[in-house]
């Protein structure tokens, strides 16, 4: 049986909580997670991978069990997301890593790339975007028009993304047997956000998402001239960032895999063993 440890450090005066496994020798995999979630995404992942590898996935500050303060006694912002991310894997002497990435952990995971490109040993992005493609407006012209123009009259539209009710569509649209997913996946993450304060913490973040796009030239410039391993395994049922976002990665680098699962955005509540099976095979041919 593979042991998973559940840790905190205190970084920038906050409170970090991180799941890690795996013996401390081996490359490391930091495992990124995204809306409205936490490392909790990763529970079966991370025992999946730690015979092999040495595994980290936090919760960044305002989800999960990390410390959540109120939007006006934290900077929410995904710059700030990944200084805290950078400072927690310098306190914990991890200086080269392999990144999985999936929704805001794409973004936040970008930021560590760019920051320090040497570190980065390979990507892994699962429903995680670094291009406009792909973007499903169905989904995103709310979230553009809030962030645009934040007030009453669009705020309403991006709140409902915190219900429960879309939280668990976020869950199982697309997912062909809906059944295979745990309905303690979107109750946890619901209750989680549904903390007091814990709103205008997520509202604050949908405001600053344009810098996310706008990061993005630098990101592909850093593909073209990096050709970091990349593996981008996606749902391709998800209508929140398609399909066309997993193959826009070829764009700027050629070598890249890219795999279209019959599943939605979080593709791992229901084709885990697929997801592992090439994600250790794409490790292993890049890692060693």
């Amino acid at each position: 049986m593979i042991s998973v440890h559940h840790r905190t450090a205190t970084v920038a005066g906050r409170t970090v909580f991180y799941r890690e496994a795996g013996p401390a020798q081996a490359p490391t995999i930091v495992l990124l997670h995204g809306f409205p979630t936490s490392s909790h995404m990763f529970r079966e992942l991370i025992p999946a991978l730690a015979d092999r590898y040495h595994v980290l996935a936090p919760d960044m500050v305002g989800f999960g069990r990390s410390d959540a303060p109120a939007a006006d006694e934290f900077d929410y912002s995904f710059d700030s997301l990944a200084a805290v991310t950078r400072e927690l894997l310098d306190q914990l002497d991890v200086t080269r890593f392999a990144l999985y990435v999936q929704d805001y952990g794409a973004p936040i995971g970008w930021r560590l790339a760019l920051h320090h490109p040497d570190r980065v040993t390979a990507i892994v992005t699962q429903n995680g975007n670094g291009y406009t493609d792909g973007f499903v407006d169905a989904f995103w012209t709310d979230v553009w028009a809030y962030a645009t123009n934040p007030g009453p009259k669009t705020e309403g539209a991006v709140r409902f993304a915190l219900s429960l009710e879309a939280i668990r569509w976020q869950y199982v649209h697309g997912v062909p047997d809906p059944s295979l997913v745990s309905p303690d996946s979107w109750h946890h993450d619901h209750a989680l956000v549904s903390r007091e304060g814990n709103d205008e913490v997520q509202l604050t973040l949908f405001r600053d998402y344009p810098g996310n796009v706008e990061l993005y030239p630098k990101l592909q410039e850093y593909f073209r001239t990096s050709q970091v391993p990349l593996l981008a395994v996606w749902g391709r049922n998800d209508e929140i960032f398609g399909p066309a976002g997993a193959r826009a990665f070829a764009r700027d680098l050629p070598d890249a895999e890219v795999h279209l699962l019959d599943g939605g955005h979080f593709l791992l509540e229901s084709e885990l063993d697929a997801v592992t099976g090439y994600l250790r095979g794409f490790l292993g041919r890049v890692l060693g």
